[in-house]
């Protein structure tokens, strides 16, 4: 039988144990964006219990190819890492160019790609 009153781990639970990947790597290799301060950025903002910039035990960042591995052993939301991309973005005027996108690939993956202008240069040609 079930509990009366027993919360189900819906859609609004937060996950335990989690790594999520900010893949940079096409931005990276025009030196449109410089990983290392994507990774600082991170690291001073991503707030665990209420606090900003003390990750402790429970969050790592880690960098290698163009790639941002944090692995989380607390809740934490894949929304608030997008969040947080879309706002070193706008700090470095790079919004304008680039945008975060859920990777079709990984469920766990954001991709930091061009927002695509050669469909708008095509339809200005035609007219």
């Amino acid at each position: 039988m079930a509990r009366v009153g027993a919360k189900s781990s819906g859609a609004g639970a937060k996950k335990k144990g989690v790594s999520f990947v900010i893949d940079c790597s096409k931005p990276v290799d025009d030196t449109i964006l410089e990983i290392a301060t994507l990774e600082k950025f991170l690291q001073e903002r991503i707030k665990v219990r209420g606090k900003a910039g003390a990750l402790g035990n429970s969050v790592s960042i880690t960098r290698y190819n163009g790639k941002i591995n944090v692995n989380a052993n607390s809740n934490f939301s894949k929304r608030y890492l997008k969040y947080l991309t879309k706002k070193y973005l706008k700090k470095y005027n790079l919004r304008d160019w680039l945008r975060v996108i859920a990777s079709n690939k990984d469920k766990n993956v954001y991709e930091v790609r061009y927002f695509r202008i050669d469909d708008e240069v095509a339809s200005y040609e035609e007219d």
